[in-house]
């Protein structure tokens, strides 16, 4: 699992420095109907710590091996397809605001995240379907059935981190929808048909 990471980064690091004829524009009529909003960053950042502190979790404290596994293999198919995707299918963005409205801490910590990160390569967004795989493990986990402020709060976190994806104009709402159906199909693949 050590090495797959490693070899993700390896794989993504190249695919953001590579040279590329012509990305392909993705992009939808909503997304110039969903407002700048920089307050966003902050669950944007929180989905680091959340898929970090998950796996950990599942890793060293869940007594549930099969629930660790789960977690594992979902992030690892999303992010293999992420990377084959976007090899196949170059993607850009332009939602990325040319000024910022405003200038605060928010804006400042979005302007070092768009030097660091390019808009190409968003396609099916990775943010939505490892929060969404996240969410799922956290959901099914027998460990974490009772805790009811450990579900709401994954749910919400989840769906905040989601949100922040358009609001700070990270990703279109397109990479959104296809990062929800490739999470409904490994849901399906790993917790209803248990692949």
């Amino acid at each position: 699992i050590a090495i797959y990471f490693v070899v993700y980064l390896i794989l993504f690091g190249y695919l953001e420095q590579r040279p590329v004829r012509a990305y392909h524009v993705v992009h939808t009529v909503f997304d110039d109907m969903i407002p700048f909003c920089e307050i966003f960053i902050i669950p944007y950042l929180l989905w680091f710590p959340y898929v970090v502190i998950t796996v950990v979790y599942f890793l060293f404290r869940n007594k549930n091996k099969k629930e660790y596994f789960q977690l594992i293999f979902n992030l690892m198919m999303g992010m293999t397809v992420f990377l084959v995707v976007s090899y196949i299918y170059p993607n850009i963005q332009h939602l990325r605001p040319a000024v910022f409205p405003r200038n605060n801490i928010f804006t400042q910590l979005i302007a070092e995240i768009y030097r660091t990160d390019t808009p190409t390569n968003i396609l099916p967004s990775i943010h939505v379907f490892n929060s969404l795989a996240v969410y799922f493990a956290i959901h099914h986990c027998q460990a974490l059935k009772d805790k009811k402020w450990i579900q709401r709060g994954s749910l919400i976190l989840s769906i905040l981190i989601i949100l922040s994806t358009m609001f700070i104009k990270q990703h279109s709402m397109f990479d959104v929808l296809m990062a929800f159906i490739m999470g409904a199909v490994m849901y399906a693949a790993v917790y209803y048909y248990d692949v």
